[in-house]
């Protein structure tokens, strides 16, 4: 029987939250394989657009004030896989193209505390042109204790008080997954959760996401006066949950609040914080809450106490604002640490019409419903909700073959704009570590539609990426293409490289035959 050791932390010095920074720094970018860590909720083209319609409209309203000189500075924290800062560029590129207005120039920096992440991000093919356009940088930061940026690209620094544009602060499942306080309100009181670690005796032995998920926590309650300390910085918040709580643990952001103060003096002009996470922005959600449980999936999460960030800004003269109605799986809201946050229109419009009035939350509720649903729904439907996600790949690969079973009774629009559909996909595609192979399904939705000059594209694609695990079929498709295209001495090459792998394929040998 394996023994056991505990031992007594304060909740925000756990051995967990080192297992949670080494879990990052040793997978990089693997971290995300096959939604291991969720990344599609936040991700997706859906979400990446509603961003960059409130990015495109700060940049309006700078404009508006006449600051259209100076460039405006947008940092991801926690980056991760680099999906969501690929659809933000995309979109907000396309915003500034179709406008065709006077805007600041701007450009987005990916950071993350693995310099493993920052190294690979610089090499993804997808972000090449927008590195070379000087819209992407990158640079290694650590939300503990970083006070400056340092630019992989550019090989410079962003010190503090160097910008003169607000800062755009884009914080993605990145709060709930930093260390917290843990306090507890009882009697009007404040109290320090300590946290008890059991963990395996061999832990050192075990790989973090293994050690995560054998660990188990016990809390006990402590006095802890300097909570209540006339000095302590974020005492009206404290003071606040001693006159409105009772009976609750509350996870307590102390090390996202200072991060986003040493963000603050980064900028002449303070900054606009957009953040999505699981977290609860209402007073009312935390009471009489329980002691929290680590939510796994390979590192672990918990929730964003989105209230105390709110309460603490707004007390300082910010503008927050999140959803009037309740979310379900993420929380998405705004924080304004700008002068005249009112003042900022156009932000606040984009923000109503992309988040408030149908925003992440609502499309991956409606996406779940689509997943279980997809077998029975209609082509139309399944368009509606194609072109509502951003002609997403995710949801184009779940979705292909039952697009294929409805081609048959496909009419000649829908068939066009399937076509149109797989276009705007591919050239907005995000590859990952798990690699689909997208360019295969595409292909094959394409030739069953008779499209054969963009079905050969796509295929020939797939087989030139990944030559190891060609499917023999796509070999005969080519060759179909190439007939239909009247380029015999490919469609025979592809023949022959069909029977080369199943002799026995009596339609491609009789095919052949003809054109020998």
């Amino acid at each position: 029987m394996t023994e056991n050791k505990e031992q007594r932390y304060r909740f925000s010095e756990a051995p967990i939250w080192e297992l949670q920074r080494t879990y990052y720094e040793e997978l990089g970018l693997k971290a995300w394989n096959n939604d291991q860590v969720p990344q599609y909720i936040t991700s997706n083209p859906m979400i990446g657009t509603a961003y960059a319609e409130m990015i495109f409209g700060l940049l309006q309203d700078r404009a508006s004030q006449g600051f259209v000189t100076e460039p405006v500075c947008i940092v991801e924290l926690g980056a991760g896989a680099g999906r969501l800062a690929y659809h933000v560029l995309v979109e907000l590129c396309r915003l500034r193209d179709y406008a065709g207005m006077a805007i600041p120039p701007f450009r987005y920096v990916m950071t993350d505390l693995a310099m493993n992440n920052v190294l690979a991000w610089k090499e993804h093919p997808a972000l090449q042109s927008f590195i070379a356009e000087g819209l992407l940088d990158f640079a290694r930061f650590d939300a503990l204790q970083d006070t400056a940026l340092n630019l992989v690209v550019a090989d410079t620094t962003i010190n503090e008080g160097e910008l003169q544009q607000p800062l755009i602060v884009v914080a993605n499942y990145f709060f709930d997954g930093i260390p917290q306080e843990l306090i507890y309100v009882g009697d009007g009181q404040i109290y320090e959760v300590d946290v008890i670690v059991d963990s395996p005796k061999q832990m050192d032995t075990l790989r973090p996401s293994e050690a995560l998920s054998q660990i188990s926590l016990q809390y006990e309650h402590r006095r802890t006066p300097e909570y209540e300390q006339e000095n302590y910085p974020y005492r009206d918040v404290i003071a606040l949950y001693q006159e409105e709580l009772e009976d609750s643990h509350i996870l307590f952001p102390v090390a996202g609040l200072t991060c986003l103060e040493r963000l603050d003096r980064l900028s002449q002009a303070g900054f606009l914080l957009i953040t999505a996470d699981k977290g609860d922005h209402l007073l009312e959600s935390w009471k009489f809450s329980e002691p929290p449980e680590l939510i796994i999936h390979g590192s672990f999460s918990l929730t964003a106490n989105y209230h105390a960030i709110q309460y603490y800004f707004e007390q300082r003269g910010a503008l927050t604002v999140f959803p009037p109605h309740h979310y379900k799986n993420i929380n998405v809201g705004c924080v304004f640490n700008l002068d005249t946050p009112m003042s900022y229109g156009h932000t606040r419009l984009a923000y109503r019409r992309f988040i408030e009035r149908f925003g992440p939350d609502d499309f991956f509720s409606l996406k779940e419903w689509v997943d279980r649903n997809i077998e029975s729904m209609q082509l139309q439907p399944i368009l509606s909700f194609w072109r509502l996600g951003g002609y997403d790949a995710e949801f184009f690969i779940q979705s292909a073959r039952q697009i294929s079973k409805l081609l048959s009774d496909a009419n000649d629009e829908e068939r066009l704009d399937i076509a149109r559909g797989i276009e705007i996909m591919w050239s907005s595609y995000y590859i990952m570590e798990q690699r689909y192979d997208l360019a295969l399904d595409a292909g094959l939705i394409l030739f069953e539609m008779e499209m054969y000059e963009d079905s050969k594209r796509f295929l020939e694609i797939s087989i030139h990426a990944d030559d190891e695990e060609i499917v023999s079929t796509v070999f005969y498709c080519l060759a179909i293409c190439c007939f239909e295209l009247e380029l015999d001495a490919d469609a025979v090459h592809y023949l022959r490289e069909l029977l080369e792998l199943e002799p026995d394929h009596e339609e491609a040998a009789e095919l052949l035959s003809k054109f020998e």
